[in-house]
């Protein structure tokens, strides 16, 4: 898939922070990339390590992959709308309150890896089915037009996001 173009999505701070991609970039290629770089991260961490958080009100490893999971099933689920000619504005969440419901914390790492791996498995799935027609397909999400396209990519962007968070500020507590 490639990458959408500028009136596929709102010059808004929100979307465009996760839309920081070269243009001949590969949706697939980056999902597989991000995947591989999770894993390795997730895999390594002691259930101790993945309760750490680098700060008094800072999501734990843990929830930041819950957190992630989440935004991804949200993001997806706007892609499928709007590329099912979904006419209703699409509501935004409050990524404070999934987490205070989600019980991540209560959860394996193991756990929240696997749902991790799964959700990526069906977003990606779904993408692959998108036709050119659907992909293109623009909608109102968290009050803006936005086609699944840019939906999808938002997915590598907000991964991308916080995996630099998480090479920023947590990991360099494990060195």
């Amino acid at each position: 898939m490639h990458f959408p173009d500028a009136y596929e999505y709102p010059n808004a701070p929100y979307f465009a922070e996760y839309l920081q991609f070269d243009a001949d970039a590969n949706l697939l290629e980056v999902f597989d990339l991000q995947t591989k770089q999770i894993l390795h991260i997730y895999s390594a961490l002691s259930e101790q390590d993945a309760n750490y958080a680098y700060a008094d009100g800072k999501w734990s490893l843990k929830q930041l992959l819950g957190h992630m999971v989440d935004s991804e099933r949200v993001f997806a689920y706007r892609a499928l709308a709007i590329s099912r000619g979904e006419a209703q504005s699409l509501p935004g969440f409050d990524e404070n309150e999934y987490m205070d419901q989600a019980g991540y914390e209560n959860q394996s790492v193991a756990e929240v890896l696997a749902q991790y791996q799964t959700t990526r498995a069906a977003t990606i799935a779904l993408i692959q089915s998108f036709t050119l027609t659907q992909g293109n397909a623009i909608g109102l999400a968290n009050g803006h037009k936005i086609s699944a396209r840019a939906l999808s990519w938002m997915i590598a962007g907000h991964e991308k996001h916080h995996y630099n968070v998480i090479q920023a500020r947590y990991l360099p507590h494990f060195s």
